[in-house]
């Protein structure tokens, strides 16, 4: 099913939810449409646009500072599903400071590698086997939840509101 992008009344994104849910928020009178899809629903009463991006009508206050916990599908979008020793198509975590040699999982020490990259490295440091880090892992950037919530593919009608972050 096809994700909405919520937006607070600042325009600053708030949370993905499914196209239902915006849809609801609209009928209700909490959200307008700010960037529609190509469908409509409709009721025995109304019709309405599926929305693409909705923001709400009222302010809503959000107590805390949103962090991407380090998981398989944020580590992939961050990296681009590339390798990040050879380039290659990545199927893998790797910790770079292997676990059993003190590293955390934290977004500093996992990258995405292909399964011959890591079968390489195994239990050692990259330098130690001749690999070398094509960029260093950094946290993502302040909106990457929605990656991580949405998928690596994102509907092109949101970027405006995610490149002002």
């Amino acid at each position: 099913m096809a994700a909405s992008l919520i937006l607070n009344a600042t325009f600053e994104p708030l949370s993905v939810v499914p196209a239902r849910r915006a849809v609801v928020l609209v009928a209700r009178g909490r959200a307008s449409v700010v960037a529609e899809r190509d469908e409509v629903w409709h009721s025995e009463r109304m019709a309405i646009a599926v929305p693409s991006v909705a923001k709400l009508n009222t302010f809503v206050r959000v107590p805390f500072e949103r962090t991407v916990p380090v998981s398989r599908r944020a580590v992939f979008g961050r990296d681009g599903h590339s390798c990040q020793y050879c380039g290659g198509p990545a199927e893998s975590l790797d910790h770079v400071t292997p676990r059993s040699r003190g590293g955390l999982h934290t977004w500093d020490n996992v990258v995405a590698c292909c399964r011959r990259c890591n079968l390489r490295k195994g239990d050692r440091l990259p330098g130690e086997v001749g690999l070398n880090l094509m960029r260093r892992p950094t946290p993502p950037h302040r909106y990457s939840w929605i990656y991580a919530t949405a998928g690596f593919v994102l509907d092109p009608s949101w970027q405006p509101y995610l490149l002002s972050a």
